[in-house]
């Protein structure tokens, strides 16, 4: 391994443990919010380190910065020389930098749940990332653990769904004055919805309010 992929590699598995951490600690404070932007940016090292490993570049000619998040992801699925991502784990990575831009810019508000679906794939997939261009086994950087202890016990998908529905629509009910953290819950769904329907934007205010009245 390069020098400067090694050094891309290792910011990306102190940020990964770090998004780790948050998500496993007793304290909601900033959890949410340090979860994805650490995660999100544990995968922009790492497929820039993976992009570099196979033989391809992640500065632009004449650019001083490196390609953005997006940019490698495009990369890491288009580009026949250095391809390692297949088109679910695209949507999957658009999903996360989306409800990341969302908690980075503005609010978010996602269900214990929904947290847990979202950390946990992109753990998965940065271990198959891992495993696929560096031939390294995730457990030789940090320790197999089996669940985090929690008063929530994952979902199944379908179950999931409906209990967030579930929970946006008595939300907005009349006299609930609880419409903006609807909305903001809302957000975090329609990002998912646009990630699968190719559209990296972010929802605007007048898309959620539809949302919610339908």
């Amino acid at each position: 391994m390069k020098k400067e992929v090694k050094h891309l590699y290792r910011k990306s598995i102190d940020s990964l443990t770090l998004s780790i951490e948050l998500f496993n600690r007793p304290n909601d404070c900033a959890r949410v919010h340090g979860v994805l932007i650490f995660m999100d940016h544990a995968f922009e090292m790492l497929i820039k380190a993976a992009i570099m490993h196979k033989g391809g570049k992640i500065r632009e000619k004449r650019q001083r910065e490196t390609i953005g998040f997006s940019s490698c992801v495009r990369k890491a699925f288009s580009d026949s020389e250095v391809k390692f991502l297949n088109e679910e784990e695209v949507l999957t990575l658009q999903t996360l930098n989306g409800l990341r831009d969302a908690a980075q810019h503005y609010t978010l508000e996602m269900s214990e749940q929904y947290l847990y679906f979202q950390a946990q794939a992109g753990l998965t997939l940065f271990r198959d990332i891992t495993k696929r261009v560096f031939n390294i086994d995730l457990k030789t950087e940090l320790p197999v653990r089996v669940l985090p202890l929690s008063t929530t016990p994952p979902m199944d998908i379908q179950a999931f769904f409906s209990s967030e529905v579930g929970e946006i629509t008595r939300l907005i009910q009349p006299k609930s004055k609880k419409e903006l953290e609807a909305l903001e819950k809302l957000r975090a769904l329609a990002i998912m919805e646009n990630s699968i329907q190719g559209n990296e934007s972010q929802p605007s205010h007048a898309e959620l309010k539809a949302l919610s009245k339908k």
